[in-house]
């Protein structure tokens, strides 16, 4: 192609300035040309640019579960990618004819309710008792605590006796962000007798809605702080079994 090319010029302008420009210019061209094609005849193909992606906006945590940095041990904000949103908490319409104060816990559709008056109620999301170790009836709620230690029963210590260290002889787990109880708990008596059935806080969101704990009923730690603040010593509690657990105690 180059001899084509002085070929040409050589029959035009050949002398001047202006024509040894334009051929040196065309030729740069050519030059320039020619290393494109090779590019492509290896099968290589430019790299476009890459498109930035955006990282996906972080879901917005409702107040209700935001960081709790007052309390005794700073609890941290719910991670709501975890807790489904019909297990956030939530003021309902509640027909029933349990007295205001009583607690419902709905086991088999993992809700408890705290009712109030004019047929409302507080619906919490919950986490309950596995196959096996369910707790079903009607009793009381004793007593309350903040920051509760953990003693599991000597039962459970039996089944498992890496939790020895924890036992009733021992005095318990220390309160704290890693206790099972987590930051409040409700005890639960029947005819004047401790049932070692809890209703407690934990910061495992992905729990709710999940049988996953030893007999207790579980809330998210904002929850049960919620939930301690409004309930009574001595309120109603009424536990509705699952039909598909087996229950240590039906009352």
């Amino acid at each position: 192609m180059t001899r084509d090319f002085e070929t040409v010029a050589a029959s035009g302008k050949a002398g001047t300035r202006s024509g040894s420009v334009g051929r040196r210019s065309f030729l740069i061209g050519l030059g320039a040309m020619t290393v494109s094609g090779c590019v492509a005849t290896q099968g290589e193909v430019p790299v476009a640019a890459a498109k930035s992606v955006a990282p996906a906006p972080k879901p917005v945590v409702p107040a209700m579960y935001q960081a709790v940095p007052t309390e005794r041990f700073p609890i941290p904000e719910v991670d709501i990618k975890k807790l489904d949103r019909r297990f956030w908490r939530t003021e309902i319409d509640y027909p029933t004819d349990e007295e205001p104060g009583t607690l419902i816990v709905d086991t088999p559709n993992k809700y408890l309710y705290h009712v109030k008056r004019n047929g409302r109620a507080t619906r919490y999301g919950i986490g309950v008792g596995r196959e096996g170790f369910a707790w079903s009836g009607r009793a009381i709620v004793a007593y309350k605590r903040e920051w509760p230690r953990w003693t599991p029963p000597d039962s459970m210590v039996a089944r498992q006796p890496t939790l020895e260290p924890y036992s009733i002889a021992n005095g318990g787990m220390d309160p704290g962000l890693k206790n099972p109880l987590g930051a409040r708990a409700l005890y639960i008596h029947k005819d004047g007798k401790d049932t070692l059935y809890r209703v407690h806080g934990t910061p495992e969101a992905w729990s709710i809605g999940k049988a996953v704990s030893s007999g207790c009923i579980r809330l998210v730690n904002q929850d049960i702080i919620h939930l301690h603040g409004e309930v009574r010593d001595g309120s109603r509690i009424m536990v509705i079994p699952d039909p598909s657990m087996k229950h240590l105690l039906v009352g």
